[in-house]
């Protein structure tokens, strides 16, 4: 039997190793309500830009195509740091509209509830910072988006962003993209609930004082930027018995779309401004007869008062003790002044159809003064 070594006999002399003691679970401690604000540095600063990312874009533009209808709307993921609000994902929230309201909010609150929670279990963005929503001629003044807006801001800590597409754009050629948030002076007339006259007044509000809009870029990763210099650098032709006008290509086939000097989409906006402008008459004559009849109601109380104070100064000329005094409030209902928002919102329509309208007729005869100085008529 061999002798056994030296490494095995100072092996064997060794104590046996213990096992490592089993590190103690940290504990954190719950950050006070009193000092959330302080420590929360992030939500001081002002948001001076929205920033999307290219993938954001690109899934924008399929959903509003792909949408039945020009509702389509969706949530926007991303982070706020240093003023600039990062967007960096975003998913497509379900349009329902055969079922009643409260069916299809409750169906859209599950479906969002469940990506949020897909989306961190595969540790994506899951911080909601705003929405975007697909209109049609830059008309996006509806009661919705303002109600949807109002409760980002008072929940999101930079009261998050509203990303409006313009579709009819987007069909001529031009991606528009605008970032919009509510105004402080709106936000505060919102919470009180006062769209009254007096309100609009002492709150200094216009339908153009209703959203400040926020400057946007667009970021793209140096790949997709390679990629898309590739396809725009023209290329020598491999024949060489090209022709001159032939010995350049490029990937990307050339768009005349731009030079149609055709009136498409003018009358779609003619027949939009003057179903706007309908809408806003008709709200502003139930607005004034919803005055008159409140008109007519403290006619009532006040005639009732003063046929009072003559009834009590009468007794008391008599000798007799006057009448109680009774809450006019009780005896008549005067019911509250209507609120204004709905025609400031359909104002809002009307300018941005109108605007819509001058764009588009604009460059439609610049084109035709253009194609007849070519052609020499």
């Amino acid at each position: 039997m061999a002798a056994p070594s030296m490494a095995a006999a100072l092996a064997a002399s060794l104590p046996a190793p213990q096992a490592a003691p089993t590190p103690a679970a940290p504990t954190y401690e719950a950050i006070p309500a009193s000092m959330s604000k302080a420590i929360d540095i992030e939500a001081e600063i002002p948001l001076t830009c929205v920033q999307l990312d290219g993938m954001v874009i690109t899934k924008i533009l399929k959903h509003s195509r792909e949408a039945s209808s020009t509702t389509a709307h969706g949530l926007l993921l991303g982070l706020d740091l240093d003023g600039i609000l990062e967007v960096s994902n975003s998913f497509a929230l379900p349009s329902h509209t055969n079922d009643d309201d409260e069916k299809a909010t409750k169906s859209i609150g599950r479906y969002q509830a469940s990506m949020l929670r897909s989306l961190k279990e595969v540790q994506g963005d899951d911080n909601v910072v705003g929405f975007y929503q697909a209109t049609s001629l830059g008309a996006f003044f509806n009661q919705t988006l303002i109600d949807t807006q109002a409760i980002h801001q008072d929940r999101l800590r930079h009261g998050g962003v509203v990303i409006v597409h313009d579709i009819s754009q987007t069909a001529r050629g031009n991606a528009s993209f605008r970032a919009f948030k509510l105004t402080p002076s709106f936000m505060d007339a919102y919470r009180r609930a006062n769209f009254s006259t007096a309100g609009l007044v002492s709150h200094r509000l216009t339908f153009s004082s209703i959203l400040e809009e926020i400057p946007l870029r667009v970021r793209t990763n140096a790949l997709l930027n390679s990629y898309l210099n590739m396809l725009a650098t023209p290329s020598t032709s491999s024949f060489s018995g090209a022709r001159p006008g032939e010995a350049t290509t490029s990937a990307l086939s050339p768009s005349y779309s731009v030079l149609d000097i055709g009136n498409t989409g003018l009358t779609k906006n003619l027949e939009q401004v003057a179903e706007a402008i309908d809408n806003y008459r008709t709200e502003e004559g139930n607005v004034a007869y919803l005055s008159r009849q409140i008109a007519r109601e403290k006619l009532r109380a006040e005639t009732y008062v003063a046929k009072r104070k003559e009834e009590n100064a009468r007794r008391v000329s008599q000798g007799l003790n006057p009448l109680p005094e009774e809450d006019v409030s009780r005896l008549f209902r005067i019911p509250p002044e209507p609120s204004r928002l709905e025609s400031m919102l359909l104002l809002g329509q009307v300018d941005a159809y109108a605007k819509s309208l001058e764009s588009n007729a604009g460059t439609g005869l610049v084109k035709m003064y253009g194609a007849k100085a070519s052609s020499g008529v």
